[in-house]
């Protein structure tokens, strides 16, 4: 996009300028941090903080495991992430802190 293009907003009403909505639209996405505050990103690699039972694996994973590359979710509170024992694995980010 030019800087001569422009964007109804629907919620005010106003034609505004499209470099205005893109900064209004990076604004508005949530960061998710992880136990310690570091923002985490997809890709990431995190180690986990605490013991954690893996439900309908019979399993635990014990603290200081290396969790490879990271998926963000929906929910700022999630990641989506692989062991390799365990596929689909969801973890919360109070439990998990970046490498």
């Amino acid at each position: 996009m030019s800087d001569d293009d422009y964007i109804y907003d629907e919620a005010t009403g106003e034609w505004r300028p499209a470099s205005e909505v893109k900064q209004a639209a990076a604004a508005a996405v949530p960061m998710v941090r992880d136990a310690a505050g570091n923002v985490l990103a997809d890709g990431d690699s995190v180690v986990l903080v605490k013991d954690l039972k893996v439900k309908g694996a019979n399993q635990t994973l014990k603290q200081g495991t290396v969790i490879r590359s990271i998926r963000l979710t929906e929910n700022v509170e999630e990641i989506d992430c692989r062991h390799e024992t365990i596929r689909g694995l969801v973890l919360r980010t109070e439990f998990v802190r970046k490498r």
